[in-house]
Order: C-alpha cells, then sequence, then structure tokens
C-alpha cells in the first residue's frame, strides 16, 4: 500500500481550503452523533456506536417496518385494526386505547410520531408481526435493521420500554433517520406535525415533544426520547437552505437540558462549518508508479467531484493523502479504480474519493523488458561489488 503526496494542484487547493477546525463541540450528553446529511460529514461522533437504551427513540424503526408495510400494500392507512388486550396494558405516553376498540392506521402512525404512543406501537406490530406477537415483530425489526446497516441494534419491543436486550447506537439512530426521510417523503412531513388530538375527551396527550419544531429554525422531526434508564434523548433534523443535518444525542439530565443541547448542535451544526468545492470529476490529483508498462506512470483523477463540509475560522490545515496498491502493472484500462485519496479537515472524519485511471497505459514490448531485466542485473552487480569492499 503506496501513500503519495499530492501532486501541486491539489496541493494548492488544500492550501487555499485552510478553513481549520472551528470550535469542537462538547456535548453534555452520553452519547451523540452529528451528521451532515448533504455531504455525509459526520460533524460529531462521541460514543457514537455503543448500543444504549434508546427508550421512544426506537419507535422510528417500528415506523420504518410500518411504512414499508403500507407501500407494499400489507397495510392500508385506512384499514382499521384492533386494539388488543396487550397493547392497552402499556403505559408511559399513550393513546389511552381500550382492549377491542378499532383504530385506522392512519391515527396509529400519526399516534406515534406525534404523541409516542406506546399503545399505538404495539397495535401495528401484532398486525404485521409473522406470529401476531410484538416479541414476534421485534426480532423482525432487528433483522429488518440488520439489512439497513445498523449493526449495534437489537430489539425487544415496538416501543423502546425498558429491556435489557433492547438497545441502539446514536449512529444506528442517525442511519435510520436518513433513510426515512430518503424513502419514505410522502409520510416524513408528519413528523413536523405539533399536535394531534386523537381523542377529544382526552387532553393529557396531543403535543409533540419535539423541543425544536416552534423554534423556526427549520426542525422537522424526528422523535424524542425518555426513560428513567436511558435518560432524556433526541433524534433530531433540522433543514437551512441547502443544508441539513441529523443528529442524536442521549443521556441528558432533564427535558430542559435535551432543549438546549439540541439547539445548541443545530446553532453549531450551521454556524461553525461550510460547503466546499475540493474536487471537479475527472481532476487529476497525483502520478500513480507503473510496472512494466509503455510508460512508467499514470495520472490519478477523481472518480466524481467532491462537496463537503469544512471548518470555518481559524488557521488549521486541511489534510489530504492519496493512497493506492502499487506500482500497478500493466496494462492499466482508463478509468480502472486504483486508489483512493483521503480528504481530512481538521476535526472531522475523513471524506474517501475513488480515483481512477486518467488514462490507458498498455503493457510494455520487449524493449521494455529488456531495460527492466537490464536494471535488474547492474543492481546485482553493484551491490556485489559494495559487498566485496
Amino acid at each position: 500500500m503506496l501513500r503519495t503526496a499530492l501532486t501541486s494542484c491539489i496541493l494548492a487547493l488544500v492550501l487555499v481550503l485552510q478553513a481549520g477546525s472551528g470550535q469542537a463541540f462538547e456535548t453534555r450528553a452520553k452519547a451523540a452523533f452529528v451528521l451532515d446529511h448533504t455531504t455525509g460529514t459526520v460533524l460529531l461522533s462521541k460514543d457514537a456506536d455503543v448500543p444504549l437504551p434508546p427508550a421512544s427513540m426506537s419507535k422510528l424503526m417500528t415506523l420504518y417496518v410500518a411504512f414499508e408495510a403500507v407501500r407494499e400494500g400489507r397495510l392500508k392507512l385506512d384499514e382499521e385494526l384492533r386494539v388488543s388486550r396487550h397493547a392497552m396494558s402499556y403505559g408511559g405516553s399513550t393513546l389511552f386505547l381500550q382492549a377491542g376498540e378499532r383504530v385506522s392506521v392512519r391515527d396509529l402512525l400519526r399516534g406515534i410520531i406525534v404523541l409516542s404512543g406506546n399503545d399505538a406501537c404495539a397495535v401495528i406490530a401484532e398486525a404485521l408481526s409473522p406470529d401476531g406477537t410484538e416479541a414476534g415483530f421485534a426480532r423482525e425489526m432487528t433483522e429488518r435493521a440488520k439489512g439497513l446497516g445498523m449493526t449495534h441494534s437489537t430489539f425487544a419491543n415496538s416501543n423502546g420500554w425498558p429491556d435489557p436486550r433492547h438497545r441502539m447506537s446514536m449512529r444506528d439512530l442517525a442511519i435510520l433517520s436518513q433513510r426515512i426521510i430518503e424513502d419514505f417523503p410522502e409520510f416524513y412531513e408528519m413528523f413536523a406535525e405539533q399536535e394531534f388530538v386523537f381523542d377529544e375527551t382526552e387532553s393529557q396527550n396531543r403535543f409533540n415533544r419535539n423541543p425544536l419544531l416552534g423554534l423556526g429554525i427549520g426542525a422537522d422531526g424526528l422523535k424524542t426520547g425518555h426513560t428513567q434508564e436511558a435518560g432524556y434523548g433526541l433524534t433530531g433534523s433540522v433543514v437551512q437552505g441547502k443544508r441539513r443535518i441529523i443528529f442524536v444525542i442521549s443521556g441528558l439530565e432533564t427535558e430542559q437540558a435535551r432543549a438546549r443541547e439540541a439547539e445548541a448542535i443545530t446553532n453549531w451544526a450551521f454556524r461553525q462549518f461550510t460547503t466546499a468545492k475540493l474536487l471537479e470529476a475527472g481532476q487529476v490529483v497525483a502520478e500513480a508508479d507503473v510496472w512494466m508498462g509503455e510508460v512508467e506512470t499514470v495520472s490519478l483523477a477523481a472518480e466524481a467531484g467532491l462537496e463537503t463540509l469544512v471548518p470555518v475560522g481559524g488557521s488549521d490545515k486541511i489534510s489530504a493523502e492519496v493512497v493506492y496498491d502499487g506500482p500497478l502493472e500493466a496494462p492499466v484500462e482508463a478509468g480502472a479504480r486504483v486508489g483512493r485519496l483521503l480528504i481530512r479537515p481538521e476535526g472531522l472524519e475523513p471524506t474517501e474519493v475513488p480515483l481512477v485511471a486518467a488514462n490507458a497505459v498498455a503493457k510494455g514490448g520487449a524493449m521494455v523488458r529488456l531495460k527492466l531485466a537490464s536494471g535488474r542485473v547492474l543492481r546485482k552487480i553493484i551491490a556485489g561489488a559494495e559487498g566485496a569492499l
């Protein structure tokens, strides 16, 4: 594996973008993950891969599976599902559903998203479970999460009720949020609803607990969570201009602390970073050595353009590095992936750009092989002479 210095063109670009690191955010959350959804840049990661009790934030997984079922026709929005005694038995945040009552799928989904209904989750779970039980649905949730690339998530129920087997990481919650936003835009607008009156006679639970929705800062989702074990958490999404950030925080001590931390993270993420165009598609960034080719090097070019976030202010530099297995053996096809460019803004995770051969290099003929053979013989003669001295 060779790691090469950058050519002057990309090096000059990096030096121009001496944006440096804005102040790193010192979060009070036990664990946190902040992602710039637009560019894929990870802005903050604190114990982001540690499986933790997610509380009601895990309802996002129930919603994802339910959205899939509606799209596939296994559930219909106007279909009414029967409430079981098991679903009715849940306490905490509920829709005050009664056993035997029938509720539309649309109202159940809104009841989960806006009101965090534990009972509504169980009704959906039992309807979609392969064996008609919430536990069976939880097993299906776990398998579906693996398919989405969520490697630190296991589910014991549909709503985040405390259970030692029920765990999610902050990164997994961000992955899930991305998928909901991208895969189900027709349902995503429900996450911005601030109030849902399911039953006029019950006024105890009607407002969305997301503290950012009413601030006019572009917040449009996703889900709060709280248990004594998990503390106060929030999976949030905010859009400002062309940028969207997704963040997950967990382990705050109070509801007020959660609100302050969520707003502070949002302000930091939008004000301390700026979008920069670092590369154009096809831009040559380095030269790679070629073995047995008609020429000795080949140009390496960015497979695609790169627009990423860089910190504003300060004077620290962005570092960049070309990595490839070399020397490359001829023939080399134009456009073939042969390496990668790692760009590391200070304080952020590296961004990787595939590098391709900018031009073809044919295998060298007899004269090339003769030249290489002569070189090997000459090196042996020199080495032998030096050893005799």
